[in-house]
Protein backbone atom coordinates (compact mmCIF):
# COMPACT_ATOMS: atom_id res chain seq x y z
CA UNK A 1 0.00 0.00 0.00
CA UNK A 2 2.78 2.43 0.96
CA UNK A 3 4.68 1.55 -2.23
CA UNK A 4 1.58 2.30 -4.33
CA UNK A 5 1.17 5.70 -2.61
CA UNK A 6 4.81 6.60 -3.31
CA UNK A 7 4.50 5.60 -6.97
CA UNK A 8 1.29 7.61 -7.31
CA UNK A 9 2.91 10.67 -5.72
CA UNK A 10 5.88 10.62 -8.09
CA UNK A 11 3.63 10.04 -11.08
CA UNK A 12 1.68 13.17 -10.14
CA UNK A 13 4.92 15.16 -9.74
CA UNK A 14 6.10 14.10 -13.19
CA UNK A 15 2.74 14.97 -14.71
CA UNK A 16 2.79 18.43 -13.10
CA UNK A 17 6.32 19.06 -14.34
CA UNK A 18 5.43 18.00 -17.87
CA UNK A 19 2.42 20.32 -17.94
CA UNK A 20 4.31 23.38 -16.66
CA UNK A 21 4.53 26.28 -19.08
CA UNK A 22 7.65 26.22 -21.21
CA UNK A 23 9.25 29.66 -21.05
CA UNK A 24 12.59 28.66 -22.51
CA UNK A 25 11.59 30.11 -25.89
CA UNK A 26 9.68 33.20 -26.92
CA UNK A 27 10.54 36.61 -25.52
CA UNK A 28 10.15 38.59 -22.33
CA UNK A 29 8.75 42.12 -22.38
CA UNK A 30 9.36 44.45 -19.45
CA UNK A 31 6.26 46.57 -18.88
CA UNK A 32 7.77 48.59 -16.04
CA UNK A 33 9.02 52.17 -16.08
CA UNK A 34 12.22 52.60 -14.04
CA UNK A 35 11.84 54.33 -10.69
CA UNK A 36 13.75 57.60 -10.42
CA UNK A 37 13.18 61.26 -9.64
CA UNK A 38 11.35 61.67 -12.97
CA UNK A 39 8.79 58.96 -12.14
CA UNK A 40 5.17 60.04 -12.49
CA UNK A 41 3.18 60.50 -9.27
CA UNK A 42 -0.21 62.00 -8.53
CA UNK A 43 0.17 65.77 -8.07
CA UNK A 44 -0.49 65.52 -4.33
CA UNK A 45 1.66 62.42 -3.66
CA UNK A 46 5.21 62.23 -2.35
CA UNK A 47 7.54 61.56 -5.28
CA UNK A 48 10.42 59.10 -5.50
CA UNK A 49 13.69 60.04 -3.82
CA UNK A 50 16.88 58.00 -3.60
CA UNK A 51 19.75 58.93 -1.31
CA UNK A 52 23.19 57.41 -1.16
CA UNK A 53 24.25 55.59 2.00
CA UNK A 54 27.60 54.48 0.60
CA UNK A 55 29.13 53.92 -2.83
CA UNK A 56 32.77 53.03 -3.18
CA UNK A 57 35.58 50.96 -1.80
CA UNK A 58 35.58 50.25 1.90
CA UNK A 59 38.54 50.37 4.27
CA UNK A 60 38.55 46.58 3.98
CA UNK A 61 39.24 46.81 0.27
CA UNK A 62 35.94 45.55 -1.19
CA UNK A 63 33.42 47.56 -3.16
CA UNK A 64 30.06 48.27 -1.51
CA UNK A 65 26.98 50.31 -2.41
CA UNK A 66 23.66 50.95 -0.63
CA UNK A 67 20.86 53.50 -0.92
CA UNK A 68 17.72 54.62 0.86
CA UNK A 69 14.57 55.42 -1.07
CA UNK A 70 11.15 56.79 -0.24
CA UNK A 71 7.96 57.41 -2.19
CA UNK A 72 4.20 57.22 -2.06
CA UNK A 73 2.67 53.80 -2.76
CA UNK A 74 0.90 55.13 -5.85
CA UNK A 75 3.40 56.33 -8.40
CA UNK A 76 5.55 55.06 -11.22
CA UNK A 77 4.46 51.65 -12.44
CA UNK A 78 2.41 50.46 -9.50
CA UNK A 79 -0.55 48.45 -8.27
CA UNK A 80 -3.72 49.81 -6.71
CA UNK A 81 -4.83 47.23 -4.18
CA UNK A 82 -8.59 46.79 -3.76
CA UNK A 83 -8.59 48.50 -0.35
CA UNK A 84 -7.48 51.68 -2.10
CA UNK A 85 -11.14 52.31 -2.96
CA UNK A 86 -13.08 49.60 -1.10
CA UNK A 87 -13.33 49.32 2.67
CA UNK A 88 -12.34 45.87 4.01
CA UNK A 89 -11.17 44.72 0.58
CA UNK A 90 -7.76 43.09 0.02
CA UNK A 91 -4.65 44.96 1.07
CA UNK A 92 -1.48 44.63 -1.00
CA UNK A 93 -0.19 41.66 0.98
CA UNK A 94 -3.56 39.89 0.73
CA UNK A 95 -4.00 40.04 -3.06
CA UNK A 96 -3.72 36.37 -4.14
CA UNK A 97 -0.75 35.54 -6.32
CA UNK A 98 -3.23 33.89 -8.69
CA UNK A 99 -4.52 37.38 -9.52
CA UNK A 100 -1.04 38.62 -10.35
CA UNK A 101 -0.02 35.93 -12.84
CA UNK A 102 -2.26 34.98 -15.72
CA UNK A 103 -3.11 35.05 -19.41
CA UNK A 104 -2.79 38.48 -20.97
CA UNK A 105 -5.52 40.11 -23.06
CA UNK A 106 -4.38 43.40 -24.59
CA UNK A 107 -7.10 45.74 -25.86
CA UNK A 108 -5.75 48.41 -28.19
CA UNK A 109 -7.66 51.69 -27.89
CA UNK A 110 -4.76 53.87 -29.01
CA UNK A 111 -6.66 55.23 -32.01
CA UNK A 112 -9.60 56.37 -29.90
CA UNK A 113 -7.34 57.78 -27.17
CA UNK A 114 -5.23 59.55 -29.77
CA UNK A 115 -8.31 61.40 -30.96
CA UNK A 116 -9.61 62.18 -27.46
CA UNK A 117 -7.21 62.68 -24.54
CA UNK A 118 -10.10 62.16 -22.07
CA UNK A 119 -11.31 58.97 -23.76
CA UNK A 120 -13.19 56.38 -21.71
CA UNK A 121 -12.73 52.73 -22.66
CA UNK A 122 -16.28 51.42 -22.90
CA UNK A 123 -18.01 48.08 -22.65
CA UNK A 124 -18.50 48.36 -26.42
CA UNK A 125 -14.71 48.55 -26.92
CA UNK A 126 -14.28 45.38 -24.87
CA UNK A 127 -17.08 43.59 -26.69
CA UNK A 128 -15.59 44.58 -30.06
CA UNK A 129 -12.31 43.01 -28.91
CA UNK A 130 -14.18 39.83 -27.95
CA UNK A 131 -15.81 39.60 -31.38
CA UNK A 132 -12.32 39.34 -32.89
CA UNK A 133 -10.49 37.38 -30.20
CA UNK A 134 -13.07 35.49 -28.19
CA UNK A 135 -14.66 36.07 -24.82
CA UNK A 136 -12.28 37.20 -22.09
CA UNK A 137 -12.08 34.28 -19.64
CA UNK A 138 -12.20 34.29 -15.87
CA UNK A 139 -8.74 34.83 -14.40
CA UNK A 140 -7.51 36.95 -17.31
CA UNK A 141 -5.24 39.95 -16.84
CA UNK A 142 -6.60 42.66 -19.13
CA UNK A 143 -4.29 45.44 -20.31
CA UNK A 144 -5.66 48.56 -21.98
CA UNK A 145 -3.23 50.06 -24.48
CA UNK A 146 -4.05 53.74 -24.91
CA UNK A 147 -0.73 54.35 -26.67
CA UNK A 148 0.43 56.91 -24.10
CA UNK A 149 3.38 55.05 -22.57
CA UNK A 150 5.75 56.85 -24.92
CA UNK A 151 4.76 60.18 -23.34
CA UNK A 152 5.76 59.09 -19.83
CA UNK A 153 8.98 61.09 -19.70
CA UNK A 154 7.05 64.32 -20.39
CA UNK A 155 4.68 64.81 -17.44
CA UNK A 156 2.71 67.62 -19.07
CA UNK A 157 2.08 65.59 -22.23
CA UNK A 158 1.42 62.39 -20.26
CA UNK A 159 -0.80 63.78 -17.48
CA UNK A 160 -2.08 67.06 -18.88
CA UNK A 161 -0.04 69.08 -16.41
CA UNK A 162 3.36 68.98 -14.76
CA UNK A 163 2.16 71.13 -11.87
CA UNK A 164 2.17 69.84 -8.31
CA UNK A 165 -0.31 70.27 -5.48
CA UNK A 166 -4.06 69.96 -5.00
CA UNK A 167 -4.90 72.64 -7.57
CA UNK A 168 -3.16 70.63 -10.29
CA UNK A 169 -5.62 67.72 -10.01
CA UNK A 170 -8.32 69.60 -11.94
CA UNK A 171 -5.87 70.05 -14.82
CA UNK A 172 -5.23 66.34 -15.35
CA UNK A 173 -6.11 64.98 -18.79
CA UNK A 174 -5.55 61.35 -19.82
CA UNK A 175 -7.75 58.41 -20.88
CA UNK A 176 -9.20 55.83 -18.52
CA UNK A 177 -11.63 52.95 -18.17
CA UNK A 178 -15.33 53.83 -18.20
CA UNK A 179 -17.53 52.46 -15.43
CA UNK A 180 -19.54 50.38 -17.94
CA UNK A 181 -16.29 48.82 -19.13
CA UNK A 182 -15.25 48.16 -15.54
CA UNK A 183 -18.61 46.51 -14.83
CA UNK A 184 -18.20 44.23 -17.85
CA UNK A 185 -14.71 43.19 -16.71
CA UNK A 186 -16.14 42.43 -13.26
CA UNK A 187 -18.80 40.27 -14.91
CA UNK A 188 -16.06 38.46 -16.83
CA UNK A 189 -14.40 37.69 -13.45
CA UNK A 190 -11.00 38.93 -14.56
CA UNK A 191 -8.03 38.70 -12.19
CA UNK A 192 -6.68 42.22 -12.72
CA UNK A 193 -6.65 45.13 -15.15
CA UNK A 194 -3.91 47.57 -16.14
CA UNK A 195 -3.28 50.51 -18.43
CA UNK A 196 -0.60 52.95 -19.55
CA UNK A 197 -1.90 56.07 -17.80
CA UNK A 198 -1.59 57.39 -14.22
CA UNK A 199 -5.03 56.12 -13.16
CA UNK A 200 -7.60 53.50 -14.12
CA UNK A 201 -10.12 56.38 -14.06
CA UNK A 202 -9.49 59.15 -16.55
CA UNK A 203 -7.78 62.36 -15.46
CA UNK A 204 -11.01 64.35 -15.37
CA UNK A 205 -12.83 61.85 -13.15
CA UNK A 206 -14.55 63.37 -10.15
CA UNK A 207 -15.87 60.20 -8.50
CA UNK A 208 -13.35 57.46 -9.42
CA UNK A 209 -16.28 55.20 -10.28
CA UNK A 210 -14.20 52.62 -12.14
CA UNK A 211 -11.86 52.23 -9.17
CA UNK A 212 -14.87 51.67 -6.95
CA UNK A 213 -16.51 49.21 -9.34
CA UNK A 214 -13.38 47.10 -9.67
CA UNK A 215 -12.14 47.26 -6.12
CA UNK A 216 -15.40 46.51 -4.37
CA UNK A 217 -15.06 43.24 -6.29
CA UNK A 218 -11.45 42.75 -5.13
CA UNK A 219 -9.92 43.39 -8.56
CA UNK A 220 -6.58 45.23 -8.42
CA UNK A 221 -5.43 47.72 -11.04
CA UNK A 222 -1.98 48.28 -12.53
CA UNK A 223 -1.22 51.88 -13.48
CA UNK A 224 1.55 53.60 -15.46
CA UNK A 225 2.25 50.35 -17.30
CA UNK A 226 5.01 50.77 -19.90
CA UNK A 227 4.83 50.19 -23.67
CA UNK A 228 2.51 47.29 -24.52
CA UNK A 229 2.97 47.47 -28.28
CA UNK A 230 5.18 44.32 -28.45
CA UNK A 231 2.34 42.24 -26.98
CA UNK A 232 -0.19 40.33 -29.08
CA UNK A 233 -3.91 40.73 -28.29
CA UNK A 234 -3.92 37.23 -26.76
CA UNK A 235 -1.40 34.52 -25.97
CA UNK A 236 0.95 36.26 -23.56
CA UNK A 237 1.42 35.52 -19.88
CA UNK A 238 1.50 38.48 -17.51
CA UNK A 239 3.47 38.44 -14.26
CA UNK A 240 2.84 41.48 -12.07
CA UNK A 241 4.44 41.36 -8.62
CA UNK A 242 4.17 44.37 -6.32
CA UNK A 243 6.22 45.13 -3.26
CA UNK A 244 4.43 43.13 -0.55
CA UNK A 245 3.54 45.96 1.83
CA UNK A 246 1.63 44.63 4.82
CA UNK A 247 -1.67 46.47 5.07
CA UNK A 248 -0.79 48.57 2.03
CA UNK A 249 -3.20 50.20 -0.40
CA UNK A 250 -0.81 49.63 -3.30
CA UNK A 251 2.87 49.56 -4.07
CA UNK A 252 5.65 49.71 -6.65
CA UNK A 253 5.19 47.03 -9.31
CA UNK A 254 7.48 45.01 -11.55
CA UNK A 255 5.27 43.80 -14.39
CA UNK A 256 6.57 41.67 -17.27
CA UNK A 257 5.03 39.60 -20.04
CA UNK A 258 6.14 36.39 -21.69
CA UNK A 259 5.25 36.02 -25.35
CA UNK A 260 5.67 32.48 -26.71
CA UNK A 261 7.19 31.72 -30.07
CA UNK A 262 10.51 31.25 -31.80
Amino acid sequence: MLFRLIVTFWALCIACSASAQDISGGKWVDLTHPFNEQSVYWPTAETFTKTEVFHGHTDGGWFYSAYNFSAAEHGGTHMDSPIHFAEAANTTDKVPVEQLIGPGFVIDVSQQAGADVDYLVTAADIEAFEVKHGKIPAGAIVLLNTGRAGLYSNREAYMGTAERGAEAVAKLHFPGLGVDGAALLVARKIAAVGLDTPSIDRGQSKNFASHVELMTNNIPAFENVADMSPLPPTGSTIIALPMKIEGGSGGPLRIVAHVPGG
